[in-house]
């Protein structure tokens, strides 16, 4: 069992930046690919970054592609998101993921584990 607890969210205007962190507590966090995810109302749950277990794969959407970051500190336990030149179409409530497997993932229903999420509101 793995517990995600998300953190950094909040309010913020367009083009500044906020950092999401993600902490995992339970079994190896090497063991795990992660990955972000956002649900803006009426809208589906889109993932933004994922990274494998390791840390070195990487994967974002193309929608916020050269502004967002996504880094994994597997001997602290966190997962993080670096969002720089933030747009009012980020804002959303923001999940981290836990999959069970080192592999890159990129589709919800690959993930095993998932936070509570926090909420991201950018401002025009």
């Amino acid at each position: 069992q793995v517990q995600l607890v998300e953190s950094g969210g909040g309010l913020v205007q367009a083009g500044g930046s906020l950092r999401l962190s993600c902490a995992a507590s339970g079994r190896t966090f090497s063991h795990y690919a992660m990955g972000w995810f956002r649900q803006a109302p009426g809208k589906e749950r889109e993932i933004v970054a994922a990274v494998s277990g390791s840390g070195h794969s990487t994967y974002y959407a193309g929608s916020v592609k050269g502004r967002f970051t996504i880094s994994k500190d597997n001997a602290k336990n966190t997962l993080y998101l670096q969002m720089n030149s933030l747009k009012p179409e980020d804002t959303a409530v923001y999940y981290c993921a836990a999959a069970s497997t080192v592999v890159l993932t990129t589709i919800p229903v690959g993930y095993d584990y998932w936070g509570q999420g926090t909420q991201v509101t950018v401002s025009s």
